[in-house]
């Protein structure tokens, strides 16, 4: 077994409102700063900074997963993370065709910029994507384990663009083993008002926009193996530590 400290919710710069300091290896040297052992790159409803990421973490020594926090139909935010840069490439594509567009205002909204394995900007996204995707919550599970990967609902203490917020209530169906609580604090409330998170592995991620609100080493997971693959079978066995 393994203990890795964790953070596995950042947006870099292709996210419109992530500060264009974000760029991967900005994000990868920050990490390795704050003594994280694993994090993940999850842009909205995009996965293209991703190869960049992985190469600027591995010159770190961070292990690196590639991912995705996706908006919904219901405009719910869900983190989703894969085994392999391959699947989330192709989960990318994937979601681009269902993503409703809308072109990006990068005066309003912010610039959204991909950056090459040498931490150079070698394009932009035109539309804007923090826009819903015709993909609603329910289908997300399957959707994402068809691609090897795992799904949990983002932030479900917020009260926006989070599953309790936007829908009321836990759906009684619902397949996902992790959640994502942002004010551990809450916790006892959110688990008596919502039985099904007390099934539920509880994780607290930073959803940084900025470099310094990327996660000291605070949280921690215990893996099998400190890889991919031990990080998100962790994630699908459910209930365990924080």
């Amino acid at each position: 077994m393994a203990e890795l400290y964790y953070d596995l919710h950042i947006h870099s710069c292709l996210s419109p409102c992530g500060d264009d300091d974000m760029t991967p290896a900005n994000i990868a040297g920050m990490a390795m700063l704050k003594g994280l052992d694993v994090i993940a790159l999850t842009d909205h409803n995009s996965c293209r900074n991703c190869p960049a990421m992985l190469a600027a973490a591995a010159e770190y020594g961070i292990l690196a997963i590639p991912g995705m926090e996706i908006n919904t139909s219901e405009e719910v935010h869900a983190v989703c993370l894969f085994e392999t840069l391959r699947a989330a490439l192709d989960f990318d594509a994937y979601v681009y065709e269902r993503l409703i567009p809308f072109p990006n205002n990068e005066a309003i909204f912010g610039k959204q910029q991909i950056y090459d394995e040498q931490d150079r900007i070698c394009g932009t996204e035109p539309n804007l994507l923090i826009n819903a995707t015709t993909i609603s919550f329910d289908e997300l599970w399957p959707l994402v384990r068809g691609f090897g990967g795992v799904m949990f609902p983002a932030h479900v203490d917020k009260t926006a663009n989070s599953l309790i917020a936007n829908l009321g209530f836990i759906p009684p169906d619902s397949r996902f083993t992790t959640a994502e609580v942002k004010d551990l604090g809450r916790l006892h409330g959110l688990k008596r008002q919502n039985p099904y998170l007390e099934k539920c592995r509880i994780i607290s991620n930073s959803d940084a926009h900025y470099l310094e609100h990327i996660h000291e080493a605070e949280h921690t997971l215990h893996v099998e193996e400190k890889s991919v693959s031990g990080v998100i079978r962790a994630l699908l066995n459910g209930a365990g530590d924080r």
